[in-house]
């Protein structure tokens, strides 16, 4: 999975494996490297492993074999406290009975660093933040997006070069989380510090990331930057875990050229781009972005696919109608139109035939 060279990656796991029980694999045989200056996220859903390999870099987890290097040296054996890496967490972890100012000059205490200097780097922390004012108030004088920007601050404030993130925005409303995604990637940007972020939110991670892992069962699914990821997701779990995503079973009928010929389940022959399926007679998942169907039959390319489909739902949701429809013997079939004046509105029951072109279409593991 390592995409940077092993020579310049900032961070770099080779073949590590976590056991909590020493029977059960919750990591297995992780190789990642992650490059200086980039914003990686690891994304996935409860119990995939996410969680566990940024506890193992933090320090706060051992792993149970293999190498965990930090600018090349390895850091197994190093504690926390040690590794000069910043971490925010989802519950902020403030000091309570201390003011703003304090807690961020705590970590800068404990390195022995001067009075004065601290002062200094506090006041910068805090301004890079936008929270410059409330340095003598206490967390619970916060509100929780403000305490959010402290905790980030606080992880800034020694200059690491290196920042882990665990789920910093859940606790935050869907508008301040939008707003803090886009502070912290500009943030990380411009001090080209290295960022860990682990969420289990998609959008979040496709917001925001240079490269994101998507992890499942202890292993990385699939390692890719934002769009290739959701545009040519390489097996069905990556295809159904990233955005919607529309499914159809068939069989594969032939294969050559570049192309895919598979047989849905209900006799309908289409033709798909190949990515994870073996040879002629195995079964596969066929899959297909909503937004990649289209209704208008003008719009349509020359070599587009048509299936007749049944409208079941039809809902408007300001910029785009949301469609479910009956297809291939499915009821889950979902097609989102943008809300324009020549997109009419369907009606339940109502038979339409929609299409789309076949190199949108994708033949992964059944």
């Amino acid at each position: 999975m390592a995409v940077n060279d092993a020579a310049t990656s900032f961070v770099e796991f080779e073949r590590v494996q976590k056991s909590y029980d020493g029977e059960t694999l919750v990591v297995k045989d992780l190789n990642l490297s992650i490059g200086q200056g980039e914003f990686l996220t690891m994304l996935g859903p409860s119990g995939s492993g996410k969680t566990t390999c940024l506890m193992m870099l933090a320090g706060f987890e051992t792993a149970t074999h293999g190498d965990i290097r930090l600018q090349g040296r390895p850091i197994n054996n190093i504690p926390p406290h040690k590794r000069g890496i910043g971490m925010v967490f989802q519950n902020y972890a403030l000091f309570p009975h201390m003011t703003v100012a304090e807690n961020l000059a705590f970590p800068l205490e404990v390195r022995g660093i001067g009075k004065s200097d601290r002062e200094a780097k506090v006041r910068r922390a805090l301004d890079m933040v936008q929270m410059g004012a409330f340095g003598g108030r206490r967390p619970a004088q916060l509100s929780g997006g403000q305490q959010q920007r402290i905790a980030l601050a606080r992880a800034l404030v020694f200059e690491p070069e290196l920042v882990l993130m665990d789920e910093p925005l859940g606790a935050l409303d869907k508008q301040l989380r939008e707003r803090m995604q886009f502070e912290i990637t500009n943030l990380a940007h411009e001090l080209g510090i290295t960022v860990v972020y682990v969420t289990h939110d998609q959008t979040e991670a496709l917001t925001m990331s240079d490269r994101v892992a998507v992890f499942n069962d202890g292993r990385i699914q699939q390692l890719a930057p934002p769009d290739e990821l959701y545009e040519a997701p390489q097996n069905s779990f990556v295809a159904q875990f990233i955005g919607e995503n529309n499914t159809l079973m068939g069989t594969v009928s032939k294969l050559g050229d570049g192309i895919a010929e598979v047989t849905l389940d209900d006799g309908e022959v289409i033709d798909t781009v190949p990515v994870n399926v073996g040879k002629v007679g195995e079964r596969t998942l066929v899959s297909i972005r909503p937004e990649r169907v289209e209704v208008n039959r003008d719009r349509l390319a020359p070599d587009a696919h048509t299936l007749k489909a049944e409208v079941l739902e039809f809902i408007y949701m300001g910029d785009i109608y949301r469609t479910r429809l009956r297809v291939a013997g499915r009821d889950d079939f979902i097609i989102k139109t943008r809300n324009a004046p020549d997109q009419r509105r369907m009606q339940p029951g109502e038979k339409i035939e929609i299409g789309w072109r076949p190199q949108d279409c994708r033949a992964l593991d059944a």
